[in-house]
């Protein structure tokens, strides 16, 4: 029997610290939406008067209707690219064994130490000369390039935690290669394939600079470009700003809160292979 000790305690108040540190922003956040933009009491204490005003104004000023659908559209594109080629690339990646599959999968690792600030300009250019600037298939290219290589990483080490024995039986029983990729390595890929699309989901959604850059001039916008339109160099109404952010954070969260089980499984299969 494990008895309460002096440790254990210690263990509690920890947690329960973090646990307050880490939900203060987000309490700052829900009250501020929450907050008359009249009121001009400090931002911690609670509001004594709440309103949902601000949701209804922030989603009829900012156009997040609009913006919401072009943000599920660019997100489940990229995350869609980003699943398919990510799996397929991997699979020879872990299977090959010869030297040239090393190098190879040495090469892709790459794009997880460059940063893409430095080809920022050129791929601007790039999307420029393809007449793709203003449309969403520049954020769903850039996206799926960009994040690729640390996709093909956590693929490749979860097959090669795989058995081969799968596909062996799948051979001899007259399959081809890519009928079993799909119909029997595929599908043992759930769990990778889910902190696939959580982690990519997550950060496309989120992001602000790419939409900003590449549909600047253009009636197209993400939630992130949108909900900066209520802060300018006079004027900022971060009440509408907290709102916006309220309202664009409950997709995604809701997608993580279904799929979060899988991010744990799927880390631990990469790392174990």
């Amino acid at each position: 029997m494990n008895r309460y000790s002096a440790r254990t305690l210690l263990r509690e108040i920890l947690m329960i610290a973090v646990t307050v540190v880490m939900a203060f922003p987000l309490y700052i956040l829900v009250n501020l939406s929450l907050r008359d933009p009249h009121d001009g009491s400090s931002v911690v204490m609670p509001t004594t008067s709440p309103t949902l005003r601000n949701y209804a104004d922030a989603w009829r000023d900012a156009g997040l209707a609009g913006a919401i659908v072009n943000s599920v559209i660019v997100t489940a594109l990229s995350v869609a690219l980003i699943v398919v080629l990510s799996a397929m690339a991997a699979y020879p990646l872990a299977r090959v064994t010869a030297r040239w599959s090393r190098w190879l999968f040495w090469l892709v690792m790459l794009g997880l130490l460059l940063p893409f600030q430095l080809a920022l300009l050129p791929l601007y250019q790039t999307i420029r000369d393809l007449h793709l600037l203003g449309t969403l298939w520049s954020l769903v290219l850039f996206y799926s390039g960009l994040q690729i290589p640390f996709a093909t990483f956590l693929y490749t080490g979860f097959l090669r935690a795989i058995p081969r024995d799968y596909e062996e039986a799948a051979l001899i029983d007259g399959a081809q290669p890519m009928q079993v990729f799909w119909r029997v390595l595929f599908p043992l890929l759930r769990p990778i394939t889910g902190t696939v699309i959580i982690l990519n989901a997550i950060f496309v959604w989120n992001d602000f600079l790419t939409p900003f850059l590449y549909l600047s001039g253009s009636d197209q916008q993400t939630i992130p470009v949108a909900i900066f339109g209520f802060l300018g160099q006079y004027v900022s109404q971060w009440n509408l700003v907290f709102a916006g952010l309220v309202l664009a954070m409950l997709p995604i969260l809701a997608v993580y809160f279904v799929m979060q089980r899988h991010i744990i499984k799927g880390f631990a299969g990469g790392l174990k292979g």
